[in-house]
This record gives structure tokens, sequence and C-alpha cells, in this order.
């Protein structure tokens, strides 16, 4: 598992742990043993230093310098920020789309409670989202889906100021279908827009109305990306589940977002004859089944409703 995802679950425990001391413990949840407050803020601070791109003057971790700033150019098309995958400088977009989700589900569910740690929190989400907007946005017709050769990039340790490895550019279209890495891709980009509704409307609805593009794109040319791309993804980020756990994962964070039909209309064609056992950056059957039940008790939905997912 990457280092970008570990400190994602990390992150992950560090909110429902903070949301578990200060509901039970109150003001003593500040100075007792372990200090969630500190861990929470120096998990979020990690993700700074995988910051891929030009970096901000607000950057805190100041020993990291910009990287990076000309992925894409092989392909014609900007694809520099994002995130590097752990200790290696490529940018896999199906683990760090499936971070981004998880980041904004968990801001969505105990931001109210991070006081300070909110905007952070939000800063981690939105360097994943500008890039995922470009990787969506760029080329008509194409998705990128990565950028930098792991084979290569796995041979020789570097600094990512440093690095001299090739920037190989990775895409799907319809020719060349990416299910997976597109549904995971609509779902971090709807989970965030929930995240920045009530204090950016207008970038809300830009990852809103992309979200959508990219399902719609997911759903018309259906296959597994690892197909396609082999080596370049395999044994790093194979899809070793399949993609209808992320079309799934997908319609469910827009059918979160908009509460629209069409979006349960595709939930429910989906159908649930696979069983949820785990959940994890591949298999999102379990998140979805979760998150489907949190909507159908927060949102007006019957839990009856869903009875067709929850055998």
């Amino acid at each position: 598992m990457g280092g970008l995802i570990q400190t994602f679950f990390i992150t992950w425990v560090l909110f429902c742990s903070i949301n578990i001391s200060f509901s039970r413990f109150g003001a003593q949840a500040a100075s007792i043993n372990p200090n969630y407050k500190e861990a929470l803020a120096k998990s979020l601070l990690f993700f700074q230093g995988q910051r891929s791109g030009r970096l901000p003057p607000s950057q805190q971790i100041t020993w990291r310098s910009h990287s990076g700033l000309s992925d894409g150019r092989l392909a014609n098309v900007d694809l520099s920020g994002g995130y590097y995958d752990a200790g290696d400088n490529v940018k896999f977009n199906l683990p760090m789309a499936f971070t981004t989700t998880m980041l904004s589900w968990s801001t969505l569910e105990y931001g109210k409670r991070l006081g300070p740690q909110l905007p952070n929190a939000r800063a981690a989400i939105r360097w994943a989202t500008d890039y995922l907007l470009k990787c969506a946005t760029a080329t008509p017709g194409k998705i990128y889906v990565g950028v930098g050769d792991p084979n290569a990039d796995h041979r020789c340790w570097e600094r990512p100021e440093d690095m001299d490895t090739v920037r190989s550019v990775y895409s799907v279209s319809p020719s060349n279908p990416g299910s997976d890495v597109a549904g995971e891709m609509a779902a971090a980009l709807a989970a965030a827009s929930l995240v920045f509704r009530s204090s950016d409307r207008q970038y809300a609805g830009l990852l809103l109305r992309t979200a959508r593009k990219v399902l719609q794109f997911a759903l018309q040319y259906r296959g597994a990306y690892s197909d396609r791309l082999g080596s370049s993804v395999c044994p790093f980020y194979c899809s070793y589940s399949g993609y209808k756990d992320e079309l799934l994962w997908g319609a469910a964070w827009l059918f979160r977002a908009t509460n629209e039909v069409q979006y349960y209309n595709i939930i429910k064609s989906l159908g649930a004859d696979d069983q949820p056992d785990l959940f994890s950056w591949d298999n999102k059957y379990s998140g979805a089944h979760v998150l489907l039940s949190r909507v159908s008790t927060q949102d007006n939905y019957s839990v009856l409703e869903f009875g067709w997912l929850f055998p």
C-alpha cells in the first residue's frame, strides 16, 4: 500500500478519534495523551510533503520545492500538480483519487470538529482536485490517469526536485476505457464538491459538472484500465476487483451530491450481486453500501428503498 493511502487512513482514524474524544471527554480531550490534535495536524502536513507542481507561498514544509512542472508535456498538456505516491515520484490517479474521496468524506463527517485544521483539510483536498480537473478536461474524449514511468522510477531513488526519469503520460479513452479510474475520479470530484459547497460555490459547481461528465465517460466506455495500461500500473495499482465497484461508488457520490433520480437508477441497474467483504483503494463495495445507507437516512430516502443493496 502506498504511503499516500497509508497516511490517509491514519488521518481518517484521527478524524474519528477526535470526534469520539471530543464527544465523550469535552475540554479534557485537549490534554489527554495521546495528543490527537497534534497528530492530526502532522498527518495533514504530510500531504504537503507529497505535493507535486509549483508550491504556494503557504507551503509549510520548506525543504520541498517546485517539481514536476513539465508533467504532461509529452502529451502537450499541463498535468502539473497532484500528489506523488509513497516515496516515489509517480502520480497514480486511482489511489490518489480514492484518497481524495475519503479525505472529503471525513471532512464532511467531522469538519465541524476540526477547528483550525479545517482549512488544511480543504487545502489537501483541493491540491488533488485541481490536478484531477486538469486530467479530466485537458483533452476532449480523453482522461489522463497517471504521470511517470513506475518501473524506471523504482530503479532510481531521487528527490522529485532533481528527478530525471521519463515523465510518461497515461490516459484512457473510448477505445482504451478505464471505468475504474474514471469512476473513482468522478467520486472524488463529487465528494469534494460537497466539501466546497459552503465555502466556494463556483469551485464546487465546477467539480460537480466535471464529475458528471467523468462518470458518464466511465459508464459509456466500460473496461478496466489495467487491461490496457499493463505494466504501467501493474502490479502497483492493478484493478483487481474490476470496475463495477467504482461505477457504483461514483454513482453513489453523485447521488449524494445531487439527489437526482438518474443516479439512483444507475445504482440500481448495477445491482448488488457482488458481496462487500473489505474496503480499500481497489474495492469500494463496502464504502458504497455505507454511503448509501447514510444517504437513505439523511436525505429522506427510506432504507427499504435500498433493501436490494443489503440482502
